[in-house]
């Protein structure tokens, strides 16, 4: 297969074509020729208007729900969101049924996701069947494929077996990757507890319950040297911590959602049960520290939280709902919209370069996976885009299985056009 790309500014610090607009000439997956002018022929010319192209992006927390929850989502849907969202490279979460939690269903994952248009990694779980009672066996399914180790959406509870998980990944330089969530403090809560809460009518989990988890989990790493990275962190202390924890030199490292930098517990007043989520919407102080967080190069990276959703696990009482939304598909045009890109703040300038890092070197990184690059004799690992596209977001657009997003008939800006991944060619 022959890709022709016109006339695309390239976004990628590391290359000496960052910032530069040419024609990128890809053969059988492979970047042959970068130039200014490229006439040959080829099967795909790709040439719209703002074309942006960078090295493709990474998503590190997503739920393909393949094997046992296929009417959620599949790999092969996933991997469809995914491509259509600009990613080209997935973990996805190992609770599934069964569990992910041994080396034939990690393997099970990898082999069946083969031929697919995006790259896909199981997450393998910490604990037995996710459980939090007893240690998986890491080691067999770091050997077969797994790249990090996380109990996905059930936090692990147990400070000793979260001890023994960081002591055991230190023998082949693991990560261990946490919803910080102590479910020991009222489980029954729905929505963040606060004036909102009280004034619906909703239990309440307080944002204690995440920081008092952040704050025993880095106690944990100090311990062990071993890493560790948050994932959806959502309020200003939980940030604080992080930080401070990463000053003082510990490999602790976080990432947050582009809904949480969005909505606010304030948001919920319409009962919107695509907006119930885990951990909770907080407060506008911790929406804007989420915001800050993400502008001023705090966070290590911005995370889907992409949990599909049946019809019926949304279309009820808020009560009985379940937890998440798909995040695939507006991750870049949310950001786009409501963190814009080159625009100033008391911390420097946030701009299409750093926003582009943070979704794809930087997720790489935590997780010592190889960066791709731009450059003539490399694989073709990239993902097109008009940042300055303005749209709305269509439930039509949505190629995941599950709908559960608040974001359709929302105007987002910055528009994924699609992504080469080897041999594979996704257009939106």
């Amino acid at each position: 297969m022959k890709v022709l790309i016109k006339q695309a500014t390239i976004v990628h610090s590391n290359s000496p074509f960052n910032g530069q607009q040419k024609d990128i000439f890809i053969e059988d997956g492979i970047i042959q020729l970068i130039s200014d002018s490229i006439t040959k022929q080829a099967e795909h010319v790709i040439d719209p208007a703002n074309l942006h192209v960078s090295i493709g992006w990474m998503d590190i927390y997503s739920q393909f729900c393949d094997p046992g929850y296929e009417y959620r989502e599949t790999l092969e849907t996933g991997a469809a969101a995914a491509a259509a969202g600009g990613f080209t490279d997935v973990l996805v979460l190992p609770n599934t049924n069964p569990i992910i939690h041994t080396k034939s269903q990690v393997e099970y994952v990898i082999q069946k996701s083969k031929n697919k248009p995006v790259n896909i990694y199981p997450l393998g779980a910490v604990s037995k069947n996710a459980a939090g009672a007893e240690l998986a066996e890491m080691y067999d399914m770091q050997q077969s494929g797994a790249v990090a180790f996380s109990d996905g959406t059930n936090s692990i509870q147990s400070p000793g077996l979260l001890l023994k998980a960081l002591q055991y990944v230190l023998a082949f330089d693991g990560t261990i990757l946490q919803v910080a969530d102590d479910k020991s403090i009222n489980p029954q809560g729905l929505i963040n507890e606060g004036i909102v809460s009280t004034q619906l009518g909703l239990s309440g989990k307080p944002a204690i319950a995440e920081e008092l988890m952040i704050a025993r989990d880095i106690e944990l790493v100090k311990y062990t040297g071993s890493k560790i990275h948050f994932t959806g962190v959502s309020t200003k202390k939980g940030i604080e911590m992080i930080s401070k924890a990463k000053a003082d030199g510990l490999q602790v490292s976080f990432s947050v959602t582009p809904y949480h930098a969005v909505f606010c517990d304030e948001d919920l007043k319409s009962y919107d049960t695509n907006l119930k989520v885990n951990p909770p919407l907080r407060t506008k102080e911790d929406v804007e520290a989420v915001k800050l967080a993400i502008v001023n190069g705090e966070a290590d990276a911005i995370a889907s939280h992409h949990i599909p959703q049946n019809y019926d696990a949304k279309v009820c009482e808020f009560e009985y709902a379940k937890y998440g939304m798909i995040g695939l598909e507006t991750l870049f045009g949310v950001v786009g919209k409501y963190l814009p890109v080159n625009s100033s703040n008391n911390t420097g300038s946030w701009s299409i370069e750093k926003l582009i890092t943070l979704l794809s070197t930087a997720p790489r990184k935590l997780f010592n996976l190889s960066i791709p690059e731009i450059k003539e004799g490399a694989i073709a690992t990239l993902t097109l885009f008009n940042p300055s596209a303005e749209f709305i977001f269509e439930e039509s657009m949505i190629a995941s299985k599950s709908k559960n997003t608040p974001f359709i008939g929302s105007p987002l800006k910055g528009k994924v056009i699609g992504i080469v991944n080897g041999n594979n060619l996704y257009l939106n």
